[in-house]
């Protein structure tokens, strides 16, 4: 589901529905939920991939609490910036962004941990670098959910936007070990990004991971990519219902 500058997921498996990530602050989030036939009452658990407010801002403590029933799985060193332990850093380490304050009950997650949820099986990579405890989770061995780890050009997948994150060679660091743990297992998933839609092109997704995504350098922007930011006029009911989600890199 696109909301102005994010992405956020819904996974339905049987009777289970599994939310990722929970976009921000969003008046409009339940109306379009409805399209898809999902209230907010009916989630009870959400994969957090990290704590910015795009991604969290629907369960803090200053929504509307859609969502207030929800269990958050979150990664327990992304969980520091919650409880104040760290604070969130951006604009090249120029500015500190006000804590985030989520009420919700939290269950804590560690790499490498499996977790299963209603029958869907979940697993855990740390990705640090846009944030320290980043995480991007693997479903059912098909579907790898990475936040902002990655950022599809037109050309290919890039560690993503430089500017926002904690430390740049560790996000390079991290997509290349991630690259490795899935070629050593053969697992070949669809890569769904929070912000510049999916692809099931492995070498596409990874073919840039060392380089940045620059804020202040333009790239030529996919024209086939779904989803860019502030442009929502093409995120109707028709279009969600009907599949629009249209894979990059193939």
């Amino acid at each position: 589901m696109r909301e102005w500058v994010a992405n956020l997921f819904f996974y339905r498996k049987g009777d289970t529905t599994i939310m990722i990530d929970a976009g921000y602050n969003y008046d409009r989030l339940a109306g379009k939920m409805s399209w898809l036939g999902i209230r907010p009452q009916e989630i009870d658990s959400i994969l957090v991939t990290h704590q910015d407010t795009d991604h969290v801002g629907a369960v803090e403590a200053d929504s509307p609490g859609l969502f207030k029933n929800a269990t958050l799985y979150v990664g327990e060193i992304e969980n520091r910036y919650l409880t104040g332990e760290a604070r969130r850093r951006v604009i090249y380490h120029l500015y500190r962004l006000p804590q985030v304050t989520i009420n919700n009950k939290k269950a804590l997650l560690h790499d490498g941990q499996t977790l299963e949820i209603g029958g869907v099986r979940i697993e855990c990579f740390l990705v640090p670098g846009h944030t320290w405890g980043h995480m991007v989770y693997l479903i059912d061995d098909k579907y790898l959910f990475t936040g902002d780890t990655l950022w599809f050009g037109a050309d290919s997948g890039y560690s993503f936007i430089s500017a926002l994150a904690e430390d740049n060679r560790l996000a390079v660091r991290s997509l290349d070990a991630l690259e490795d743990k899935l070629r050593a297992r053969g697992i070949r998933p669809l890569f769904i990004t929070g912000h510049t839609g999916w692809t099931d092109n492995f070498e596409f997704a990874f073919a840039h991971k060392d380089k940045l995504c620059s804020p202040f350098r333009k790239r030529v922007p996919d024209p086939g990519a779904p989803y860019d930011a502030y442009d929502e006029s093409d995120g109707t009911k028709e279009r969600a219902l009907s599949g629009f989600l249209k894979g990059v890199g193939r």
